[in-house]
């Protein structure tokens, strides 16, 4: 008698866990449900899809985990993580320029965007501070417009203010920059460091070995003063300046370690890709890593390494995959990569949404109690 009672709590209790977790994790499981989908339909080899997202992942998890302290911090989704892309970008060019190569030409692109990214993070965060609870939107149109900036800087003053002799970059008249940069002369400088090969799956060790430290800097930081302060902050900014925090300096600490970690991991990028598209390969960086993000179940509130890991894996494999499903399935792979588009935008677009209606909720429940 007493067994058959166990058994039926023990039952339970497990539905209730397994409602819970599904309760908990809507997105990346309803994601990993369409990646499975995708690969089926796809009919790619399973050693040809894990290959590719073990590339995808050593090229792009840093930079999704850039967004993860803003967020921290209660900053929301870091839009301008775009400017610290452009920061990245001027190192590999002055690289370019000063015709280093290897992994000497690796550091010294890292060397010379950290004290950009550092400037840029901290006029970004002095804006930002001036537009509290509008942060995403603001962000937003910063990366517009330092994009314009950035445009007027590599198409103007190359070659007139700032003196290019390199033919091999600078566009035929002699002023401004050639729309693609060849970076063979860095490629795979980190990624090829140590790796190993195993059942012909290749893994760049050094390049997640960086990935790892910057999880355990973003672990470790919370344990510090600072990471305690980047927590108040997210809970309750009034709260957290009537305890005495600087607000203000904090806000600005966290958007400037993203962006200066967002440099570095656009460089991480392209020295995998190989190629820079010198006016274009940042734009859709910002876009691309908050999705990947909100995949893995993160929130503008909320957001851990765990999130960033599984919604980077989960959003890359629907890159790879998709086109060919799309070809199996409707006879055109470009639906595969409509689809994908989609997928990136939709997944922003509804989690804004939902922030929106949750504040709405809130002030109203709390005017309901203040009644």
């Amino acid at each position: 008698m007493n067994t058959g009672i166990a058994t039926n709590q023990g039952n339970l209790m497990l539905k209730s866990r397994l409602r819970k977790f599904f309760t908990s994790h809507p997105v990346p499981l309803f994601f990993l449900v369409l990646c499975i989908a995708a690969v089926i339909a796809s009919e790619l080899p399973p050693v040809f899809v894990v290959n590719e997202l073990i590339t995808r992942l050593s090229r792009n998890l840093f930079m999704v985990l850039s967004l993860i302290i803003p967020v921290l911090a209660g900053m929301g989704l870091n839009f301008a993580l775009v400017i610290g892309a452009m920061a990245g970008q001027i190192g590999l060019i002055a690289v370019k320029v000063w015709d280093l190569g290897g992994f000497g030409g690796f550091l010294a692109a890292v060397l010379v965007s950290t004290p950009f990214a550092l400037l840029f993070g901290y006029l970004t965060g002095i804006t930002l501070n001036k537009t509290k609870g509008r942060e995403m939107i603001t962000s937003m149109i910063l990366g517009f417009f330092a994009n314009g900036l950035y445009q007027l800087v590599f198409l103007l003053f190359m070659g007139t203010l700032i003196p290019v002799y390199n033919p091999e970059i600078i566009l035929k008249g002699g002023v401004g920059l050639k729309n693609a940069l060849d970076l063979k002369f860095v490629q795979y400088a980190l990624d090829r460091m140590l790796y190993i090969n195993i059942m012909g799956l290749e893994i760049p060790i050094v390049t997640f070995l960086a990935i790892g430290l910057l999880c355990w800097f973003t672990r470790f930081i919370v344990t510090t003063k600072l990471g305690q302060e980047f927590r108040s902050l997210g809970q309750d900014l009034n709260i957290a300046q009537v305890a005495g925090i600087p607000t203000n300096k904090i806000r600005i600490i966290a958007i400037t370690i993203s962006t200066v970690l967002a440099a570095w991991g656009q460089i991480i990028f392209l020295q995998n890709i190989g190629t820079l598209n010198t006016y274009a390969s940042h734009e859709q960086v910002g876009m691309f890593s908050i999705a990947a993000l909100l995949i893995g179940g993160a929130t503008v509130t909320k957001a851990t390494i765990g999130d960033a890991i599984i919604g980077t894996a989960l959003f890359h494999t629907l890159f790879i995959v998709s086109p060919q499903a799309g070809n199996n399935l409707f006879g055109d792979a470009q639906i595969g990569e409509f689809f994908r588009v989609f997928i990136a935008y939709g997944v922003i677009g509804m989690s804004l949404l939902l922030h929106a209606w949750h504040k709405y909720m809130k002030a109203k429940k709390k005017t309901l109690q203040e009644e």
